[in-house]
């Protein structure tokens, strides 16, 4: 076994763990307030080169593989920038995987350059309110018009969509009741997002708030098939291709949050004295980080064994998934625990941990839910009855 990084992998984390210190916390702090893009850490990062790490080179990029992605990520993450920073960048990173395996070339070369230099945003349109997790059920209707289809529907959880140009949309050309198969009859499709006809409201939440998260409500969308994805009906197969690749950066992203919530904590614990010396003296404080530092060890070697395995062309589901499940977790319990460790000033905003907890507690539920990975890890790997 082989442990140590590549001299490429270890100059990508490096050099991006660099450019991201530049953003303070204070910075992302008055991003999540002001509900407003980070414009200024996208830029830098695009300039840097960084977008295009896993797109091909003849499209401008550096053909790197997830390996490298999840290390930039999770670099991001770590900074402090937490999940406003990761979900800037992280459709750029690797969502546009079903359009590099199975677009057209036209396609290819008139979005990836264009992606790649950060002049391009993309959001990704499948989660449907009255489907959730359920991708089969979603009725979002793409009917063939000529040489073009028109569109009428709903997407819910639309991150950047408000910053976007086009959509990576995810539609039925068949209805579900008229399927051999049910995840057959879904087309995928990346078209412009026409103002015109796709009204987008912004959804309140919790945090994270730098970056948008949206309803669209799309009414006769027309779309050329040239934006069409691969064939008509084969929508469901593509965007599994990048489901793996997805959970292994939302574990990096969790994992890189975990890291700078330690790094707030045990700061604030060295520096911090009551009753007369530093209250990282106390057991009740050492424990549990000790306890998260334990944890996010374990789960980032799960998550370095799943991204080699996809490197290398290897079945990395029961990884991929695993590794999303122990990062969240280990993840959100360090956050919880550096907020512990600060007490009462945790609450505030000043010293950030509220913030990074908010955003941990994000990746436990997204892109899917704790219990769902059991349920697949139940199913597909210990070879139970399906629950669901």
């Amino acid at each position: 076994m082989e442990f140590d990084l590549t001299e490429d992998q270890a100059t990508i984390r490096k050099a991006v763990a660099e450019l991201a210190a530049k953003f303070d916390d204070q910075y992302w702090m008055e991003k999540d307030l002001a509900h407003e893009f980070p414009t200024e850490f996208y830029d830098a990062i695009a300039q840097g080169g960084w977008l295009g790490i896993t797109t091909p080179e003849e499209y401008g990029g550096h053909g790197f593989g997830i390996s490298e992605a999840a290390l930039l990520i999770e670099a991001v993450a770590a900074s402090g920038g937490g999940m406003n920073a990761a979900s800037a960048i992280h459709l750029s990173i690797f969502g546009m995987h079903p359009v590099i395996v199975h677009g057209s070339e036209e396609l290819k070369r008139g979005t990836l350059p264009r992606i790649v230099t950060g002049d391009l945003h993309v959001c990704f349109g499948v989660t449907e309110p009255d489907a959730g997790l359920d991708t089969t059920r979603i009725t979002t209707f793409a009917k063939r018009d000529g040489d073009s289809y028109v569109v009428n529907g709903r997407k819910v959880w639309i991150s950047k969509a408000q910053e976007s140009e086009k959509i990576l949309l995810l539609t039925r050309t068949t209805k579900l009741e008229d399927c051999e198969k049910k995840t057959d009859g879904m087309t995928l499709f990346l078209t412009d997002l026409d103002r015109n006809s796709v009204e987008i409201r912004p959804i309140r939440k919790m945090g994270r708030n730098a970056v948008t998260s949206n309803e669209l409500f799309i009414d006769n969308l027309r779309i050329p098939v040239e934006d069409r994805v691969g064939e008509e009906g084969e929508g469901f197969r593509y965007i599994l291709d990048g489901l793996n690749p997805e959970r292994m950066l939302v574990a990096a992203e969790a994992l890189g949050l975990g890291r700078a919530a330690m790094r707030a904590a045990v700061s604030y614990a060295n520096d911090r004295v009551v009753f007369g010396r530093p209250i990282g003296q106390n057991q009740g404080i050492q424990f549990p980080l000790a306890d998260s530092l334990a944890r996010l060890d374990a789960a980032e070697l799960v998550l370095r064994q799943a991204t080699w395995l996809y490197d290398n062309g290897r079945p990395c589901a029961r990884e991929a998934n695993t590794a999303k499940y122990l990062c969240a977790d280990a993840g959100f319990d360090a956050a919880d625990r550096a907020l512990q460790t600060h007490g009462g000033m945790g609450y505030s905003e000043e010293y950030h941990v509220a913030r990074y907890f908010r955003e941990a507690r994000l990746l436990r539920i997204a892109p899917i839910s704790q219990e769902m990975v059991l349920n697949f890890l139940a199913s597909h790997v210990l070879g139970l009855p399906r629950s669901y």
